[in-house]
């Protein structure tokens, strides 16, 4: 039986029959966007950068010299997509961009000084969560997650992506 999903005033919900599992998953995928959301606020305003621009500056520290073109790759996005965030980091100093020395077609970015202290931040991110949350589970558990997440993300991409 699914729990009975509670109100911010704590007001319980009416007793229903339980949502067929199509639309259970579907309201589980809704209430970790909605978390991933409320924490890219949160981080927005303490740290200055949204979870997805956080997301990027943690691939970029992780690959110094990455293209655009990689990022959007391993993001499972459309370059196009990922540009804006480039350009509005790049703007306010987290990235800087530079010329690919073997392709003058291509541009790299790495990480700038106050990208890196961005990179560094451990307190307080979603990271701390999911890596508690990862600890938890059995590795059989995980990997099996994470197929599911896998196939439900190559579904959603449009076709021609």
């Amino acid at each position: 039986m699914v729990a009975t999903p509670r109100t911010k005033s704590s007001k319980a919900v009416p007793e229903r029959p339980p949502l067929n599992s199509r639309l259970e998953f579907m309201r589980l995928l809704w209430a970790v966007d909605h978390g991933l959301q409320s924490h890219s606020k949160r981080l927005e305003s303490t740290a200055g950068v949204t979870g997805p621009q956080r997301l990027v500056i943690r691939i970029v520290g992780c690959y110094p010299g990455i293209s655009a073109g990689e990022i959007a790759a391993i993001l499972v996005t459309h370059p196009s997509t990922l540009s804006g965030v480039l350009k509005r980091l790049e703007a306010r100093s987290f990235l800087e961009r530079r010329t690919d020395p073997r392709d003058a077609r291509r541009t790299q970015f790495k990480l700038t000084r106050k990208g890196k202290a961005v990179d560094a931040l451990r307190a307080g991110t979603v990271e701390i969560t999911i890596q508690r949350l990862l600890n938890k589970w059995p590795a059989a558990d995980l990997a099996a997650a994470e197929r599911v997440l896998q196939s439900l993300a190559a579904e959603l991409v449009p076709k021609g992506e």
